[in-house]
Formats: structure tokens, C-alpha cells, sequence
């Protein structure tokens, strides 16, 4: 790809960094959590803005002014744009009448009736605030159906941070968290059946991403008839099989990824897209486990807020409206083709992974060390794009062509930048 343009901007980023300096006097790790540097995913750190002074569309700014196209997308909320103005006004209004009530509002059943009519599977939805809430709810619904303790996850997963979500050895949890998890890799059924034989009528429920997205490695679509064999061990046996859906739901097909993949998942967790960035998520599921998700005590004080249930229906009938899921797939399509391209003018080998609209990157040329890449990453986000060099991306719909074009002249630039810097390494020809 054959690019001209005047060179990038390096963004002075002194008043993040400042702030974060006071934060880390306040507030543990200063930034927690996957937003901030402390997973090591931000090097160097002196390099990223850290803090935001507003949003709009695709973009984010940061205190000094200096404008990104965010291809993170909060991790994932942003679905049809920063600050969209239907989902607001929805919100607002809302927010008029009232949010969090003692009674309440009848947005909650507007927000069910749309979740049931638009994912495939779903017989009835139940509301809350995070991914986690869900993931950790459904496998109390396995147990609490089938009267069973036993709950089979995939290696490399991530369904939240409850304790019974994370591994041995993490801070925090123990082995009486994790006494009831078994685990089987990414498209290995005969694994899932051998775990059935030698746990017979032990095994309540399978909790798995619709495709393999961890952090740091290539993503994996699943195999055709994978999922077919996954759903009939379960029938077979009794299994709850539950989509963690968080991530990917809107993303692959608005009518669920159980439905994209050809098979009906038995409950589905969602949060991400559902709501624009208001903070709800959601779970869904089959007729036969609504009595036994009835009888479980399990709510939140601010799981019912009015405002951000608005503010779901208004996205889910805008993104159907809009066609959000397909169009966001073709942009993310165009980005990444371009984005390889630029990759080989300068002599990487850029692996592009996943759904479209969630994409992961590596360079092939730099692995297993990632150093090339996390510099590349670093480039980039020094001149105004987003990226990240350890989780999967997002598009939203706000995307426009002319974001894509001053992205692959960053990507271009900062290609260029990495390869001056090591004169020696592995470039393909």
C-alpha cells in the first residue's frame, strides 16, 4: 500500500502521567484492573495518556487535548460510537422520571421483551450490572438445575474475576474456590467426554466463550461441528451448556453466537455492547431452567436502574435498525486487510485472528519475544490509534473510512520507526 501524508504528531501525554502519579497515593495500583498498567500490557508506561477528558464516536482525548481512535473500545462497550445521541436521549428520559427506585420501572420488561425476540435462544432474560454477575449466576443455575457441583471450563479462559473464575496461585484465591472446576482445552470434545466418564452425573454444567479469545496468543474460530458435538454431550448427559457471551454477544450475530455457530446454548451471558457503554448486562436462557433461576437469591442494588435499561433498548433496536453487526464486520474486514498490507511494505507478518469485528493482532516475526509488536503498539498509540498488544479489538460503528486511513498511515509510520530501531531483525522480503 503505497501511502503519502506529512509525518505524525508525537503526543505529549505529561498531564496523565501526572495524575497518575497523585492516583497512586490514592488508589491501589493508582489505575486497577485491565484499564490501567499494571498487567504490564502499557510499555513503556511513560508512553500512554492513562486518563481521558472526553468521548465522542470513535475517539477518545486525553488531558492534554491530544485526540485517538480507540480501537479498544472501553474493552468492548462501545458499540455504535461514544456519546451515540439516541442511546443518551433514551437515557435521559429516562433519567427524568427516575433511575433507581423502590419500584420498578417498566423499562426492565421493555429491555426482557427485546433480549427475548432478538437472541435466538433466549425464553426469558434476567438484568445486571457486569459480566462477572452473569457468568458466576449461570453456573448457579446449572447447579441449582441439574443438583450437581462440577463445572467444566476451558484452559485459557475468562469469565470474570470471582474467585472460582481465576487459577491457583492468584492472589487472593484458594484451592476450596476452584475445588469443583474441571478443565478440558479448546477444541478437544473427546477431552469434554472423557471428564463425563470418569465424573458420571457429577458434572452440572460447560461454560465457554463462543470462540477461543484469551489474551496474548492467536484467537481460534471453532472448527466446523464442533459445536454440534459439544451440544450433544451435553443433551446427552444432562449438561447445562452456557455461552459466556460477554464479549463477543452483538459482535458476531445480533441473534447470539450460539446462533451464528449453529447450535442453542442452554443459558447465554451478556454485557459489553448490549447497552452503549451503560453499565447493565444480561443473561438469558431456556424454559426449563426458569423455575430454578427463580428460586435463587441473587440481585444487586443498582441491578434494576431504569436508565441503563433504556438505554439497552435503545441500542438493540438502533443496531438492528442499522444493520450495526454486519456493517461493523466490514469494517473490520477493511481495517485489518489494510492494516496486513502495511505490515508487508515494511516486512512484518502481521496475524490478524478471530471475528472481524473483534479482532486480535501479533507479528509472526516476532514471536514468541512480542517485543517488535508491543513497540509497534506503543508507535502507534504515540500518534493518535489505540491498540493494544494483548487483548482482542473492537470496531464501532462510528468508524469511518477516513479513520481507517489515518490508521494504516500510523501503522505505516510506526512500522518504520520499530524497523530503524532494529536493523537486524526477522523481515520478511
Amino acid at each position: 500500500m503505497k501511502l503519502q501524508y506529512e509525518p505524525k504528531q508525537i503526543y505529549d501525554v505529561s498531564k496523565g502521567q501526572a495524575l497518575f502519579k497523585k492516583a497512586l497515593s490514592l488508589v491501589p495500583a493508582g489505575i486497577y484492573g485491565h484499564l490501567g498498567p499494571s498487567e504490564g500490557c502499557m510499555i513503556p508506561v511513560s508512553a500512554y495518556p492513562l486518563f481521558m477528558s472526553r468521548a465522542q464516536g470513535t475517539y477518545i482525548w486525553d488531558l492534554n487535548g491530544n485526540r485517538y481512535i480507540d480501537y479498544m473500545c472501553a474493552y468492548g462497550p462501545n458499540f455504535l460510537g461514544y456519546n451515540d445521541p439516541d442511546v443518551d436521549a433514551a437515557a435521559i428520559e429516562q433519567l427524568k422520571k427516575g433511575n433507581c427506585t423502590t419500584l420498578i420501572a417498566e423499562s426492565m420488561v421493555e429491555m426482557a421483551e427485546e433480549m427475548v425476540n432478538t437472541i435466538n435462544m433466549a425464553d426469558w432474560a434476567f438484568f445486571g450490572k457486569n459480566g462477572g454477575d452473569m457468568t458466576a449466576f449461570a453456573v448457579m443455575i446449572a447447579r441449582a438445575y441439574t443438583n450437581r457441583k462440577k463445572i467444566v471450563l476451558v484452559s485459557g479462559y475468562y469469565h470474570g474475576v470471582a474467585p472460582w473464575m481465576q487459577k491457583l496461585g492468584y492472589s487472593g484465591v484458594t484451592e476450596e474456590d476452584l475445588a469443583n472446576n474441571l478443565y478440558i482445552d479448546w477444541n478437544a470434545p473427546d477431552q469434554f467426554e472423557k471428564l463425563i466418564k470418569k465424573y458420571p452425573g457429577q458434572i452440572a454444567g460447560l461454560i465457554a466463550t463462543p470462540y477461543y479469545h484469551p489474551t496474548f496468543v492467536d484467537n481460534q474460530l471453532p472448527p466446523e461441528g464442533y459445536w454440534q458435538k459439544m451440544r450433544k454431550l451435553c443433551d446427552d448427559n444432562g449438561i447445562v451448556l452456557i455461552f459466556d457471551d460477554v464479549r463477543a454477544g452483538f459482535r458476531i450475530d445480533e441473534k447470539g453466537s450460539d446462533y451464528h455457530y449453529g447450535i442453542e446454548a442452554d443459558l447465554s451471558c451478556f454485557c459489553k455492547a448490549i447497552a452503549n457503554g451503560y453499565n447493565m448486562s444480561a443473561i438469558c436462557g431456556k424454559e426449563k431452567l426458569k423455575n430454578a433461576t427463580a428460586d435463587i437469591a441473587y440481585t444487586g442494588s443498582y441491578w434494576l436502574s431504569a436508565v441503563p435499561l433504556a438505554a439497552g433498548v435503545a441500542t438493540l433496536r438502533k443496531a438492528k435498525a442499522i444493520h450495526a453487526v454486519e456493517e461493523n464486520a466490514k469494517k473490520g474486514i477493511k481495517l485489518t486487510e489494510g492494516l496486513k498490507e502495511v505490515a508487508r511494505d515494511n516486512g512484518f507478518d502481521l496475524r490478524v485472528t478471530g471475528e472481524p469485528a473483534m479482532f486480535y493482532l501479533r507479528l509472526g516475526n516476532d514471536f514468541p519475544s512480542t517485543i517488535l509488536h508491543q513497540e509497534w503498539v506503543t508507535e502507534c498509540v504515540k500518534r493518535g490509534v489505540f491498540f493494544t498488544s494483548h487483548h482482542n479489538h473492537f470496531i464501532n460503528y462510528a468508524l469511518s473510512d477516513e479513520d481507517m486511513q489515518y490508521t494504516w498511515e500510523v501503522a505505516d509510520e510506526a512500522y518504520k520507526v520499530v524497523r530503524a530501531k532494529h536493523p537486524d531483525a526477522n523481515y520478511i522480503k
